[in-house]
């Protein structure tokens, strides 16, 4: 069973991030997700024991196919890939 990483906040509907431990864009995604205050969680795919990472990352290719990180699924419907931070900003604050 995998064991997301839950962050407290403003409830903005599911915001789901999976990063790579050494990824500087998914950092940057963080911190803005944190500088914004609001509940999401996230996954280090790269830390996983090797059968949940193939798990997650079939899991996150449903949503993004190049594979490619930092994957932010907002509300299950909006994908945005890569550091994009002011769409990621505008996505997760047009649920206010």
């Amino acid at each position: 069973m995998v064991k997301w990483t839950n962050v407290d906040g403003k409830d903005k509907g599911l915001i789901v991030l999976y990063a790579l431990s050494t990824c500087a864009h998914c950092k940057k995604t963080k911190e803005l997700l944190n500088e914004l205050g609001v509940a999401y969680r996230y996954l280090l795919v790269d830390q996983l024991p090797e059968d949940e990472l193939n798990e997650v990352y079939d899991e996150m290719k449903k949503y993004n196919p190049v594979g490619s990180f930092p994957t932010t699924v907002i509300r299950g419907k909006t994908v945005i890939v890569g550091s994009r931070l002011d769409e990621i900003r505008e996505a997760v604050l047009s649920a206010e």
